[in-house]
């Protein structure tokens, strides 16, 4: 048998580096984190090739004497923690594995200059080996620069993806860090050229829309909550302002960039009844929570958190969100479309046999025959003239009496008339609104559902006839015996039936004859998935939006100018009107300016 033996420094140092240094992003991660709990005011990034040549942080922090330099390049030194609390930690990180496990797989430059020194130093390890240590010019602060990271590793580098990959993993990291710190000016340059700039003591909703998107700032809420000592504040996407995938999802715990389930599960129970499943909100979320209360030393990168009671922030989160979202009330994100605006702007196309221009005097008797109802082909059915009648309008008005003017100060308008038996036009005092009938009454009737408790009604439970038994993996039943209490006030009454099975006894009434076995699978999956019985929420919260959809107005109804302004009336009454039960606009406004674009007045 081999005998046990203590491995030697470098080798210690190169494991160490495979926790925390995983690819060129995570090394920036550990020095851009350094960097801020430096006290720096400005830092500056600086990437060759994607980080696989060349990362350096430049800052303008504190500094370190010669001394300082050489003991943060060893194992478990660090200034982040000043006693043995370890749970009482406030800064980014306090492992010290960081610097050490970075120069024993890279060549490691740490030039830096305290503010009270007249001079800098500097110490260069080329992967573990100190090859330079000796004085630095630089102006107060720190510059670290990683060069040829995993050369002497082989086996590491050839699992590194491309250039391209890592530079995108590299400037996710630094936005995230961004987003964190708002009083913190950032710039990052890669090959030369600046891709991402903010200046310092920038407000936080301002910081969020610059680094995911500038329509953030017209199209989110504003997120501001406190539940005794713990605060969240952040930015979130309306309902309308959403994206195919989840990577706009940018949250944070104590400063601190996390990808935590609990955290992502409730932001999709937040959202659940406004958007449809394969849909995903854009938000920056910032929760400050008490150090006791999470553990922040789940994972060496410090991506993961842990939190001493899960129930309470999936809570905190799923209301701060929803409040914010209800009082956006009506606003939608949906804006016109570019492409259908430039098309009611298009020239008419030259005819091949253009006909005979009519007499001024029979203009007006004359009718044109629309070519098709599709707004692309709007334009070619106004100039296509053609003999006989022309076919029963698909659009109707009727005239409003001038007691009705003052309704115009109301957000939605006054109707003027009907699209369509579908889209309802109203004017208000900056423009002209257009409102999908049913997409707006299915949202209406939701909301009155839910306030008349039929809520409440749904987590009634239909006893099966023959309890069914189903069988799953041991720590699925686990899980779905501690969540049972909680899942029968859902409707859903299981039993533990041995050591890898259920007993299926009820299941809730507004579900009908669904599949019990697979019912229960989806909810094991999504307790294992977010640690909370979200799924069974949200398919009762889809069976009730079926019930709203089936119940509302439905289009080709020819609805009068008074059933209008009663349902705009109460759109404007109702919390997030804006959106239909799937996300989807129930108004766009063209303003003043656009309908005057499209006559050329501007």
């Amino acid at each position: 048998m081999p005998t046990i033996r203590r491995l030697p420094e470098h080798l210690v140092n190169r494991i160490a580096a495979g926790e925390v240094v995983e690819r060129p992003a995570s090394a920036l991660k550990e020095l851009v984190e350094n960097a801020i709990d430096a006290g720096a005011r400005q830092i500056t990034v600086r990437l060759s090739n994607g980080g696989l040549d060349m990362i350096e942080v430049t800052d303008d922090g504190c500094g370190m004497r010669a001394d300082e330099i050489a003991l943060a390049l060893e194992r478990h030194a660090t200034s982040k923690l000043p006693d043995e609390h370890i749970e009482q930690v406030t800064t980014m990180g306090f492992r010290g594995e960081a610097l050490p496990s970075i120069a024993s797989v890279a060549r490691l430059t740490v030039e830096s200059r305290p503010r009270d020194s007249a001079e800098g130093w500097k110490r260069v390890v080329d992967h573990g080996q100190v090859i330079a240590d000796e004085p630095a010019a630089l102006p107060p602060g720190t510059r670290i620069r990683c060069e040829a990271l995993f050369a002497k590793v082989p086996a590491r580098r050839k699992f590194l993806r491309s250039a391209r990959s890592e530079y995108a993993a590299c400037q996710d990291v630094v936005r995230r860090l961004a987003m964190a710190r708002p009083d913190i000016g950032f710039v990052l340059e890669h090959d030369g050229r600046r891709a991402l700039a903010v200046q310092p003591d920038e407000a936080l909703a301002s910081r969020v829309s610059r680094l995911i998107a500038r329509e953030l700032a017209e199209d989110g809420v504003l997120i501001e909550a406190e539940r005794g000592a713990s605060r969240l504040t952040g930015v979130a996407g309306l309902p309308t302002y959403n994206r195919g995938v989840a990577d706009h999802q940018y949250l944070f715990v104590n400063g601190r960039p996390v990808k935590d389930r609990l955290l992502v599960g409730a932001v999709r129970g937040a959202y659940s009844d406004m958007l449809a499943r394969d849909r995903h909100a854009v938000l920056a979320l910032f929760l400050d929570i008490p150090p006791d209360e999470v553990d922040v030393n789940v994972h060496p990168a410090k991506t993961e958190v842990r939190f001493r009671d899960p129930a309470f922030v999936r809570g905190f989160l799923v209301g701060a969100l929803r409040h914010a979202l209800e009082g956006a009330g009506q606003k939608s994100a949906q804006a016109p479309s570019q492409e259908a605006m430039g098309r009611w702007q298009a020239e008419p196309l030259a005819s091949p046999t253009p006909p005979p221009a009519p007499a001024l005097s029979s203009l007006f008797a004359r009718e044109y025959a629309p070519a098709s109802s599709r707004l692309s082909e709007a334009g070619s059915a106004w100039r296509g003239y053609e003999a006989g009648v022309m076919a029963e309008p698909a659009a109707r008005a009727e005239p409003v009496a001038e007691a009705d003017e003052p309704a115009l100060s109301y957000p939605l308008g006054v109707a003027r008339g009907q699209v369509a038996g579908t889209y309802i036009v109203a004017e208000a005092e900056d423009g002209l609104v257009l409102v999908d009938q049913h997409a707006a009454h299915e949202r209406l009737v939701l909301e009155r559902l839910k306030a008349a408790g039929a809520q409440d009604a749904m987590m009634r439970s239909q006893a099966l006839l023959l309890p069914e038994v189903v069988e799953l993996e041991e720590a699925a039943c686990d899980a779905l015996e501690d969540k049972a209490e909680a899942l029968a006030g859902f409707g859903l009454v299981l039993e533990r039936f041995g050591p890898a099975a259920v007993l299926v006894r009820a299941v809730p009434s507004v579900l009908g004859k669904s599949d019990a076995a697979a019912l229960v699978r989806d909810v094991a999956d999504d307790l294992a998935k977010n640690g909370d019985a979200l799924l069974l929420g949200e398919r009762l919260e889809l069976v009730l939006a079926t019930m709203a959809c089936h119940g509302s107005v439905r289009a080709g109804r020819v609805l009068s100018v008074a059933e209008m302004n009663a349902l705009l009336r109460e759109m404007e009454r109702t919390p997030r009107s804006g959106q239909c039960n799937h996300g989807r606009p129930t108004w766009v406004k063209l303003a003043h300016g656009d309908i005057e674009k499209l006559f050329g007045r501007k």
